[in-house]
């Protein structure tokens, strides 16, 4: 079983770190579209209702499902038969990435506690997978596999952790019905499972339905993704379980479709002659400390205290040097933390300066990270702790 879920972990690298240059191609495209003569006629379409919803909303709350249901179908395979199914091994990542996120929030909140920018604490908590790992690629050969295997599992727990605050955090109000309509499809799919019932239709059908009530319930739909992947079944993970058999499918079209789509419809930001103002703000600033600073130091001390305390070890061929490099890359927020400015705020000149916040970060983030392991790592991994 190990065996198969490294070749599956190994698609799954493959295919984020090539879907994470696709990816900063599509975001160069939106950027374009959006300060072109033709940026207000694409706008006003992205904001036009396809069957009660915008396209804005059906990509965000729809396609961003179908990501969700990777991660948690990605988390799942960690926990029952990769990395984290060791609790020796699970321990280390799971300690970075809440480092990896408390640090940050703490950073942003500490500078806009009290204003209106207070809700954007969320933004810098999360990790891109595609990036991270497609910059990881570019210094793959100062890289031993148990760093890819880190940063992927710091990065989906952190998405899990994003997931929890977005349900949280950023949920208004709740519809009591549909919630528990959306709970009782995902009991139900639960025990069908627990019985043995392995049709992939049986399932994709019951998710419909349970992201039509999450959707209606107040709680954000995307976390219908997580719960569906959790009751699909994993039975022993060979190439012939549900979970395997959707996984794998599902690779590359979310690097290579869904993501990009995001990108097109949620990187769309103009920017005006006087955007470098709202680079000064509070939420601005906390936004890139919180992804360039925070990130880092959160991973690093979280990892240490859980080295020193002894809840984990450093694995073998893993330094300071390595984690310090993986947790410049966490900084890479982009997606998620895109993801969350558009819930945080509703003014659309806020959301637009958290956005290009997030993408300036993200490339700081994403070049102190490369330049980290071309200065400090070297080429036989070799390197003293």
């Amino acid at each position: 079983m190990r065996l198969k879920a490294t070749k599956l972990f190994k698609d799954f690298f493959e295919s984020e770190k090539s879907g994470g240059f696709t990816l900063m191609f599509f975001t160069l495209v939106a950027l374009a579209i959006a300060n072109s003569p033709l940026g207000h006629h694409y706008e006003h379409w992205l904001h036009t209702k396809y069957a009660g919803l915008s396209l804005e909303h059906w990509v965000n709350d729809g396609l961003m499902t179908i990501f969700f249901f990777l991660v948690g179908l990605e988390l799942e395979r960690e926990i029952y038969a990769g990395e984290l199914s060791d609790i020796r091994n699970a321990v280390l990542p799971i300690c970075a990435a809440l480092g990896g996120m408390l640090v940050p929030a703490g950073i942003h909140y500490a500078i806009c506690r009290g204003t209106e920018y207070q809700g954007g604490a969320g933004i810098p908590m999360a990790t891109d997978i595609a990036f991270s790992l497609g910059v990881l690629s570019l210094v793959s050969s100062r890289v031993p596999f148990s760093l890819k295997v880190f940063l992927t599992a710091l990065a989906v727990a952190d998405d899990l952790g994003a997931v929890i605050v977005i349900a949280i955090f950023y949920t208004k109000t709740i519809s009591i019905a549909y919630l528990g309509g959306a709970l009782g499809i995902f009991a139900g799919l639960c025990v069908a499972n627990r019985m043995k019932i392995d049709a992939i239709w049986f399932y994709l059908l019951g998710g419909v339905c349970m992201w039509y009530c999450m959707l209606h319930s107040g709680v954000h739909a995307t976390l219908s993704g997580v719960l569906l992947a959790f009751a699909m079944p994993f039975r022993d993970g060979d190439e012939s379980s549900s979970s395997y058999r959707l996984q794998h499918w599902l690779h590359r079209p979310v690097a290579f479709i869904i993501l990009p789509i995001f990108a097109l419809v949620n990187t769309c930001i103009p920017i005006g002659a006087d955007w470098a103002s709202g680079l000064s703000q509070p939420n601005s600033i906390g936004i890139f400390l919180g992804l360039v600073v925070g990130k880092p130091l959160g991973v690093l001390l979280f990892s240490m205290l859980a080295v020193k305390t002894k809840l984990c070890r450093l694995p073998s061929e893993l330094s300071l040097s390595h984690l310090m490099g993986a947790g410049l890359l966490a900084g890479i927020g982009f997606t998620m933390s895109i993801f969350v400015s558009l819930l945080a705020f509703e003014d659309e000149l806020l959301i637009n300066n958290s956005q290009v916040m997030v993408l300036l970060a993200s490339l700081v983030a994403a070049t102190l990270g490369y330049l980290w392991f071309m200065a400090f790592v070297p080429l036989n991994n070799a390197i003293k702790k």
